[in-house]
């Protein structure tokens, strides 16, 4: 479970549900009219931009952005030293249904057993990369496309609003209920850009490079392993992925090892 995208999603309508109660009645900000104009009217004019598979596609990798935490980058190269030192020494057959912690990794090792050559091997998982990265990036686009078109349904709610209001300005008493209506879907336009789109948008182009950095790692490993190279110099070549500061501690670790 990735914590962070739940607790600031969460944690931000929480927040303007608060100040909603403590203000004035609940009540006033909800109209039906004006959530099926911003809501369901966004999600159609979405559906027309893109393909039925990419709408529902992207939020399916929206859940996924809430389920499912990359694991540490550190924790990915111990167990693929493991990997690289059992292919040394019992050679890649011994590698046959090993357990590993992820299917894209998992899809590399049967190459591996089954023989595939390094540039193969390569070739193909570099593929898959492209096919994940892809996938994540349609996912991306659909809810930057929710958050340009919500604001932009919000304000034609208002609009129409106000073209009702102005309509029957007989009863002055109804003008101030029905500019609060009005309003009401700029703002729900407005939350569900700030509060919904946006951040799944941007959390899904952040999972989008750091997974296609994972999988980069996961190749370079791969074929590093079946040309048969040492663990140890795997080891040193998968430590560029970690960062700065991490690189040095596991330096000055081996340095006091070694």
């Amino acid at each position: 479970m990735d914590f962070a995208t739940l607790i600031g999603l969460v944690g931000a309508i929480l927040l303007i549900a608060s100040a909603v109660i403590l203000g004035a009645s609940p009540g006033v900000f909800i109209n039906v009219p004006s959530m099926l104009i911003v809501v369901v009217g966004s999600l159609l004019v979405v559906l027309a931009k893109f393909s039925i598979a990419q709408f529902f596609g992207a939020f399916k990798a929206a859940a996924r952005a809430f389920k499912f935490k990359l694991p540490e980058v550190q924790a990915l190269i111990s167990e693929l030293v493991d990997v690289a030192q059992v292919a040394r020494k019992e050679g890649v057959l011994g590698l046959e249904g090993r357990e590993v912690s992820s299917p894209f990794l998992e899809q590399g090792i049967q190459m591996l057993v089954d023989g595939q050559t390094s540039s193969t091997i390569k070739e193909l998982l570099s593929k898959e990369r492209l096919m994940t990265l892809e996938h994540n990036r349609s996912g991306a686009k659909v809810f930057t496309a929710l958050a340009d078109v919500g604001p932009a349904m919000g304000m034609i709610g208002t609009l129409i609003g106000l073209v009702q209001m102005l309509s029957n300005m007989e009863d002055p008493k109804s003008i101030g209920p029905a500019m609060a209506v009005a309003l009401l879907t700029t703002l729900y336009g407005a939350m569900i850009a700030t509060m919904i789109a946006t951040p799944i948008a941007d959390k899904l182009s952040l999972r989008m490079t750091e997974e296609a950095r994972i999988q980069s790692l996961y190749i370079d490993a791969l074929v590093a392993i079946q040309e048969g190279t040492n663990p140890r110099i795997i080891e040193q070549l998968l430590s560029s992925y970690l960062p700065p500061k991490e690189r040095a501690k596991n330096g000055e670790a081996e340095a006091a090892t070694g």
